[in-house]
């Protein structure tokens, strides 16, 4: 048996010095190494096994496009071409069974050109850059992948002892991941039906029974929180590994439409129509939307109609205005529209998350009229809609919710 590749891919042009140390921590601890150059300046410091020049012809450009000195545009036109053809090779190393992990260090330019690559990689196989972008806003470049993004510390620029611990840690990281790697992939090839669920924490009483629940029934559930991994739940149903939906938790709505911090782009609630999968709607949380702390909260938003309040030190809830729920109704409506496949909708109408029942700060659930009463109007007859007197964190209302996926999925 071979031993495990770990695919080190980067510019060894500015980078070599950097590069060499970490293959020859790899090769100490037991996986072999394919260097992957991605440079475009200067010589390479060592030979790599793919060249530069493969990488370049694999994005549809030529070396020669870039002058000696890359900036402005040509620095970002050559971050994007050299990520495409990065992609494409590491796509083919893999089908060809060839690597079983990918490790990556970078400042911005370097980051933005591995990560563009890296994403693009399954689920399950081990992706990992070391960057000076770690301490800040990842999601640009994680997006909804399992790309795991480490803290350089230093500038990765040369050797000292604080750059030889991290190098070496990540190294060692990478070395773990490859090793575990064929573990890992079968995980993934579960018999079981996976089932993806939204979450937030004010109705998390709500989906631990239906996780419960299905997971008796011989599912997998998979938990998505709602502070914009709704996102990543979308893909995954695009791409097929999600086969049904309860999606009970919808406050990346409002978050999208007013530059919350919890959105998940104007793509939430489309997947499913698109698959035609099992799919119910429990609007939980629907009427909420998010900033960070109290002091970040846009002026235009913070008055009394919000009634907004701080759900932590570090996010602070704001409520929908009565226009508001009238539009949620109307997206939520248009998306279910949508879907051919089996559906419903559930509504608590009680309250939708711990914020409205009783001694919480948006208690009354006659707030609610106008989006209950536009989503009946709206939603068209062959997508029943059950309401039931409970608060969303009932029971006997979850336990009616899980019953009615299971007969949806029986019926799909």
């Amino acid at each position: 048996m071979r031993r495990s590749v770990v695919a080190l891919a980067g510019t060894l042009d500015t980078k070599a010095v950097e590069y060499g140390f970490v293959k020859e921590e790899i090769l100490k601890h037991g996986c072999d190494v394919i260097m992957i150059d991605t440079g475009v300046l200067g010589e390479p410091g060592f030979e790599a096994e793919i060249k530069r020049e493969e990488i370049a012809k694999a994005g549809g450009v030529k070396l020669s496009d870039f002058a000696a000195r890359v900036e402005g545009d040509t620095r970002v036109r050559a971050t994007m071409a050299m990520g495409k053809g990065l992609a494409v090779i590491l796509k083919k190393l893999l089908k060809e069974g060839k690597i079983d992990a990918v490790l990556g260090m970078g400042g911005t330019g370097g980051t933005d050109c591995l990560s563009s690559a890296f994403r693009q990689l399954p689920l399950e196989f081990p992706k990992m850059i070391v960057s000076t972008m770690a301490s800040n806003n990842t999601k640009p470049y994680v997006g909804n992948s399992d790309l795991i993004m480490m803290y350089s510390v230093t500038d990765i620029a040369g050797l000292n002892n604080i750059s030889r611990a991290v190098l070496a840690t990540a190294a060692h990281a990478a070395v773990g991941m490859a090793n575990g790697y064929e573990d890992t992939r079968k995980m993934l090839g579960s018999s079981k039906p996976l089932i993806g669920m939204t979450m937030w924490g004010v109705t998390t009483p709500f989906v631990m029974k239906m996780r419960e629940i299905l997971e008796s029934k011989g599912f997998d559930v998979a938990i998505f929180h709602a502070v914009g991994e709704g996102a990543a739940m979308e893909e995954l149903i695009e791409e097929g590994v999600i086969q049904g939906v309860i999606d009970g938790a919808l406050p990346e709505i409002l978050n999208w439409k007013n530059g919350g911090i919890f959105s998940a782009g104007p793509n939430r609630l489309m997947a499913a129509s698109k698959m035609g999968i099992p799919e119910v709607i429990v609007p939980g949380a629907v009427e909420a939307f998010n900033f960070g702390a109290m002091d970040t909260v846009p002026e235009e938003y913070n008055t009394p109609a919000r009634n907004v309040f701080l759900h932590n030190p570090n996010i602070t809830s704001l409520r929908a205005t009565q226009e508001e729920l009238i539009w949620l109704a109307e997206y939520v409506a248009d998306r279910i529209n949508k879907n051919a496949g089996p559906k419903a909708i559930y509504l608590p109408t009680l309250g939708l998350d711990r914020y409205m029942a009783e001694g919480g700060p948006w208690y009354g659930a006659e707030y609610l009229k106008p989006f209950f009463d536009t989503l009946k109007e709206k939603t068209f007859s062959d997508t029943p809609i059950t309401e039931m007197e409970n608060m969303i964190n009932d029971e006997e209302f979850a336990i009616a919710v899980a019953n009615k996926f299971l007969e949806l999925w029986e019926n799909r």
